[in-house]
């Protein structure tokens, strides 16, 4: 039996004939692989390698309802302004999960967490992108100071009705796949610790 979330090599339908690096900078690597699938037929697979990134879902329980925190802020790849979880990861390949989570929270929300909950592991988009994203829940929140890397000065920091949240998801105003996964995720995990 393979551990969870991983793949068992020895049964894979494809063997890499020969592997190259094509480019290179901090956040990314990308990399062309030369296979040859169970039939005998070769081709050419294109992998994007990035280091392992997280996702926090901050949760709030008030007399009013419960509340979640949102991001928003451009994204380049698809030229528009998305609101989603925070997330984001260290260029790191060995940060420690829950240390780059509450960091992240610190630094695009202000938030701290007095409990962080690791619901799973995810891989995203692994047609194309191989780097697995930890999601956490982030209860028990106090707000600080936020502390922006550049890339993020443009980041707004939104407060909403799970409810809100909820109906945002099936409106199409959240795009992010990474973020409703995690919210099924979560609300998968609250059922089972009910």
């Amino acid at each position: 039996m393979t551990a969870k979330n991983e793949g068992d090599a020895s049964r894979s339908p494809i063997r890499t004939i020969s592997s190259r690096e094509v480019y290179r900078n901090p956040w990314t690597r990308v990399r062309e692989d030369m296979i040859e699938r169970a039939n005998g037929v070769r081709g050419i697979y294109g992998v994007v390698d990035k280091d392992p990134a997280c996702l926090i879902i901050p949760l709030e329980s008030t007399a009013e309802g419960e509340f979640v925190t949102l991001v928003e802020q451009y994204r380049f790849t698809v030229g528009g302004r998305f609101m989603e979880f925070p997330q984001g990861g260290w260029e790191q390949a060995d940060a420690i999960p829950e240390e780059m989570a509450r960091g992240e929270l610190r630094e695009e929300t202000g938030l701290r967490a007095e409990r962080m909950t690791l619901l799973t592991t995810l891989q995203i988009g692994y047609g194309v992108l191989n780097q697995k994203q930890y999601i956490y829940l982030a209860e028990g929140l106090t707000q600080g100071e936020r502390e922006l890397d550049d890339e993020e000065s443009d980041l707004v920091v939104h407060r909403v009705s799970v409810a809100q949240f909820e109906t945002m998801l099936v409106d199409g105003t959240i795009v992010d796949n990474c973020s409703a996964a995690a919210w099924g995720v979560y609300r998968l995990w609250r059922e089972r610790h009910s």
